[in-house]
């Protein structure tokens, strides 16, 4: 099954739009709207939008297939799970900008923003996360989530940051840790679903723009990709999909050694940020605002060894259909400067669907850090 989805999500500069396409699938509906547009629907909620300009082009496309529609979108397809999903910023011309490509592949994620890459490796027994620019330059980051070592930080690459007295553009990268809150608390370690501090891991990229409003103030907006990792306090704890919900099954049929749920968000935020110092480029600054997500996937991850053979083994399952697939919530962040801030986010939203799973409020904690 080939499955595309197309965002378009801005805060306001930008306008959001999703279609899923499956060429096996037999058209239902075509619905001619306007004089210029054709929508047309298919399976259980997909939507194609087409834009003709004349009855020449309509002829033209009535000779098109779907393989050839998505050839001229210039949509690489993946051939090993057919999932492909990409963000496009429409200019006011009508030109068309790829700003964030995500490529799910079973157990590895690739995101692109712009000119940077994030890749997620869950396929082996520790979870592996590269950060570096295009193919053509070096790769900049690469830690394992579950080494208790102090990952590797190192900036390797120069980035080209476009500077204008007035706005600005930058790419941060977020890494922090995550837990819940239920009720206005953290889980107590009783519940299957309480985490460990060290270990649920927050990695994100993000663009954000600048404009000054004045000497002090600033307007900050920003499109990234945030992945979500939340370690399992009991180890025996697997997180599966029930008939009705996400369930938590404690085994006892295997010695638990890691057990883990994970998720992945586009995520657009805007923060208004003051400078309280008389140097701007070194004085306390402090920022807040509001964001907002949307799911791109889910899993759990279960690594066991059986007592009898001392073998080891991994159980992956895909949880995303229990998951909210929109998040929004609010993010702070403070520091010196702009090179290295700490931040915080708050999900008022809840991490599963309403009677999927109980209520919690992913929190965040982490350094931001600039890559210039």
């Amino acid at each position: 099954m080939k499955k595309l989805v197309v965002l378009l999500l801005f805060l306001g500069f930008a306008t959001l739009a999703q279609a899923k396409t499956n060429p096996e699938t037999t058209l239902k509906t075509v619905i001619p709207t306007l004089k210029d547009s054709v929508v047309i629907e298919f399976g259980k909620a997909g939507r194609i939008v087409i834009m003709v300009e004349s009855l020449a082009d309509f002829e033209k496309l009535k000779g098109m297939n779907i393989n050839q529609i998505i050839a001229e979108l210039g949509v690489q397809e993946n051939k090993g799970t057919g999932e492909v999903t990409l963000i496009e910023l429409q200019k006011k011309d009508g030109s068309v900008k790829e700003v964030v490509r995500v490529l799910e592949n079973g157990a590895e994620t690739e995101v692109r923003v712009g000119r940077m890459r994030i890749f997620v490796d869950e396929s082996g027994q520790d979870t592996r996360v590269k950060i570096g620019t295009d193919s053509n330059t070096k790769e900049i980051i690469e830690f394992n989530l579950d080494d208790k070592s102090s990952p590797d930080t190192t900036v390797k690459v120069e980035a080209d940051s476009k500077k204008i007295e007035n706005f600005k553009d930058d790419l941060f990268i977020d890494l922090g840790i995550n837990n819940f809150l239920q009720d206005g608390s953290f889980p107590s370690s009783d519940q299957p679903y309480a985490t460990k501090g060290w270990g649920s891991w927050n990695v994100g990229i993000n663009w954000v723009g600048s404009q000054r409003l004045s000497e002090s103030w600033r307007w900050n907006f920003g499109l990234g990709f945030q992945w979500y990792n939340f370690k399992f306090e009991n180890r025996d704890i697997q997180a599966i999909r029930g008939r009705d919900q996400i369930a938590f099954l404690e085994r006892t049929d295997v010695t638990g050694t890691k057990s883990k749920m994970s998720a992945s968000y586009l995520t657009a935020m805007t923060l208004l940020e003051v400078n309280l110092g008389k140097r701007k480029d070194k004085g306390l600054v402090l920022a807040a605002g509001p964001y907002v997500g949307y799911r791109l996937g889910g899993r759990s991850k279960f690594l066991y060894e059986e007592t009898a053979t001392s073998r080891e083994g991994i159980e992956r399952i895909n949880t995303g259909k229990y998951l909210e697939n929109l998040r929004y919530g609010i993010r702070g962040e403070f520091g010196v400067g702009k090179e290295i801030r700490f931040y915080s986010t708050y999900d008022l939203s809840s991490l599963f669907k309403e009677g999927k799973g109980p209520v919690l409020n992913p929190i965040t904690f982490g350094i931001n850090i600039l890559l210039d």
